[in-house]
């Protein structure tokens, strides 16, 4: 269940348009709240490469986030951020792809205790290394302006989107749909079940790790608790199955609708906010589990929701 290409590319397109012009009005605040927005769309497109196309649920998002932060934290005014940043995706596709292979031979729920159990390890070993060095909490100073990290931010979240839209229509794509419906058959097939797991793992850690090293940027100060916080994952994931489906426009949907309540309510709600949220999922996971992606298909197939 998918939108036609051109509409795909044309919602990318839309996006890039609407972005662009945000700086261009001077204000900081929506400024801001677009650079979230984009960020969280950056990293539900992230998850959905993993996650939603091979169904293996994973929790542990959060520690290529942190390990990101971490990576450009040591590496700022020592080399250029740009080449921090990517040495960040680097970092995290490696890390992904080593701890791909073990962590991506269980499923099921264990799967997802064992991704979300990953995160906090890797949490506590930098608070360890940091306390080791004396370090308690990191300012970083001389960070670029924020216009200059809401357009990297932009090019991040353009460039996952591009991605899931090309991995899902690959042959690659393909295999890791045929792991989620039926793993033995698909290995029955030919496809490299293993690899294909830990490479979709490792281009999954990819832009998080990138993002992370952004965001600590605009944040100005690193604190493990914070950048490896679990919350982060949970995120991802609600905003994943309220978008719905296991293609580009899913992210962006629920990303939307998401920093939109966030933004509402939070504030002086954030009870409410976490009320609301918790019967939204719930709605979607009983009534709606293609989400607001797959409403939307089916109102243009048929007039009114189809649940398939």
């Amino acid at each position: 269940m998918t939108l036609p290409s051109n509409r795909v590319i044309g919602l990318a397109a839309l996006i890039t348009f609407i972005f662009l012009g945000i700086p261009m009005l001077g204000s900081e605040y929506i400024m801001g709240l677009g650079l979230t927005l984009l960020m969280w769309i950056a990293l539900t497109q992230s998850w959905v490469i993993l996650s939603a196309m091979t169904g293996y649920i994973s929790l542990g998002h959060a520690v290529f986030f942190g390990v990101g932060a971490y990576v450009m934290v040591l590496c700022f005014n020592t080399i250029p951020f740009i080449l921090s940043i990517i040495i960040a995706g680097l970092v995290g596709f490696i890390l992904a792809f080593v701890i791909g292979y073990p962590c991506l031979r269980v499923r099921g729920p264990y799967f997802v205790i064992l991704t979300f159990g990953l995160a906090e390890l890797i949490k506590f070993i930098v608070i360890n290394v940091e306390a080791g060095m004396g370090k308690f909490g990191r300012l970083v100073f001389g960070a670029p302006s924020l216009e200059i990290l809401y357009y990297l931010i932009l090019s991040l979240a353009l460039t996952s989107i591009l991605v899931t839209y090309f991995v899902r229509r690959s042959r690659f794509g393909f295999g890791l749909r045929a792991i989620r419906e039926n793993e033995e058959a698909a290995e029955t097939l030919g496809i490299d079940v293993a690899r294909f797991k830990a490479l979709a793992f490792a281009i999954s850690a990819t832009v998080p790790s990138m993002v992370g090293a952004v965001m600590i940027l605009r944040n100005s100060y690193f604190e493990p608790m914070d950048v490896f916080n679990p919350v982060t994952s949970f995120t991802i994931v609600s905003m994943a199955i309220i978008g719905g489906g296991d293609d580009a426009p899913g992210p962006i949907y629920g990303a939307l609708a998401l920093v939109l309540l966030q933004e509402l309510l939070w504030a002086n709600w954030p009870e409410i906010y976490m009320i609301i949220l918790g019967i939204l999922l719930i709605i979607f996971v009983l009534k709606a589990p293609q989400g607001i992606h797959g409403w939307i298909i089916s109102y243009r197939k048929y007039g009114k929701y189809e649940n398939s």
